[in-house]
């Protein structure tokens, strides 16, 4: 019981659980966001809804539309979370004024270290 009490309380299952808890919450925001920009590309050329195309006798109406609010979602994704998560991450970037020390640089030093105790 107490290993599924860790398992359950492990930081990193909770915060993915938060993840997905306000991931499908923004779906809702980016759906509508995406019904929004459909609606204007209908009032610009006719009905955002493309399922009654068909080539050759194939319906691939529903796969256009599919296709163009997956792409709508994208970049409505891209332009509200990753570029202002990036600018964000860039400005709170601080370089580590500490050399890098390799693990071969400690081995190294520990030899000295263990020479230099010797008579």
């Amino acid at each position: 019981m107490k290993g599924f009490k860790d398992f359950l309380f492990r930081g990193n299952l909770i915060e993915l659980a938060v993840a997905f808890i306000m991931g499908a919450a923004f779906a809702a925001v980016v759906t509508s966001f995406t019904g929004m920009i459909m609606d204007l590309i209908g009032k610009a050329g006719g009905v955002p809804d493309f399922s009654t195309v068909s080539v050759a006798g194939i319906g691939v109406g529903k796969f256009i539309t599919a296709l163009l609010s997956f792409l709508l979602i994208s970049v409505v994704v891209y332009v509200a979370i990753v570029l202002p998560y990036n600018k964000i991450k860039a400005r709170n970037r601080t370089e580590d004024a500490t050399p890098t020390v390799t693990s071969e640089d400690l081995l190294t030093e520990i030899r000295d270290l263990l020479r230099a105790q010797r008579p």
